[in-house]
């Protein structure tokens, strides 16, 4: 019934964003080069279609790999921020920081050292997964319960002063990371809707496949109805790369209440 619900919703926007741009073209006047029709878009997708689909495999391809990586990186980062004094002192400084060089202004520097193929756009995509990931998590973590943790470190008291370094581990697993799961849902949906940023800014600097390259070829042949197919292709895989994503969050986390849900009912 949710699916069902959300596929409506989703056909309607689309249908009412294809009508206000219809109405846009006509109210403007604007040329084809300019502002194509939705139903130019529509005929140039259909006689491309083989083409798009292929550049589409490899754009999937990117992003996949690039959400893929920055999850990983951005959890190992922040269970060693948060579990390891030493690596909080010395890594979060490095983490903020890395944030003031604008990850676009590194696009070019990641295809001169890995090349025009997909590991630099798969690099692209993670490097801007990366920070959301990290800090929703490390965030999630710095604010589980006191009074849970309290209670862990009564239970597990020794005399030797605290609990070892296993009961810590345990405290983690069965307490903090539990407490964190929403938060760094939070920033998981965030890096599903930006990762296909960071492998279409990757094949605009320099590839020869994706949907970014097909974009930015199709504009410089003027051929503007394909470029407008190509970018609501890329659209509609973010849209369901983004409640895919979401999907899969809520049977992580089912205890997380949605207050939109309850209000909906």
């Amino acid at each position: 019934m949710r699916v069902r619900r959300i596929a409506t919703r989703v056909l309607a926007a689309a249908l009412a964003l294809v009508a206000t741009w219809q109405v846009a073209v006509w109210v403007s006047g604007a040329p084809a080069f300019i502002l194509p029709s939705p139903l130019r878009v529509a005929s140039a997708w259909w006689q491309h279609a083989g083409e798009i689909v292929r550049h589409l495999g490899v754009t999937v391809a990117e992003i996949v790999l690039g959400l893929g990586c920055g999850l990983v990186l951005g959890v190992v980062s922040a269970l060693l921020v948060g579990y390891f004094r030493p690596a909080r002192r010395w890594l979060l400084p490095v983490l903020v920081a890395s944030q003031a060089v604008p990850v676009f202004a590194l696009a070019p520097v990641l295809v001169l050292w890995l090349g025009y193929g997909m590991a630099s756009k798969v690099g692209m995509a993670t490097l801007i997964i990366y920070f959301p990931v990290t800090v929703a998590l490390l965030d999630g973590l710095r604010r589980t319960e006191p009074g849970w943790l309290d209670l862990a470190r009564t239970m597990t008291a020794r005399g030797d002063g605290g609990p070892r370094h296993r009961d810590r581990i345990a405290v983690l697993r069965h307490i903090q990371l539990p407490a964190a799961l929403p938060a760094f849902a939070s920033g998981v949906r965030v890096a599903a809707s930006v990762a296909p940023i960071g492998a279409v800014v990757g094949e605009w600097v320099g590839s020869s496949a994706g949907l970014g390259y097909l974009m930015l070829h199709a504009n410089g042949r003027m051929q503007i109805d394909l470029m407008f197919a190509a970018l609501a292709t890329l659209a509609a895989f973010g849209v369901a790369l983004w409640f895919g994503v979401d999907a899969a969050l809520r049977r992580l986390v089912p205890w997380q209440a949605d207050s939109f849900d309850s209000m909906e009912d």
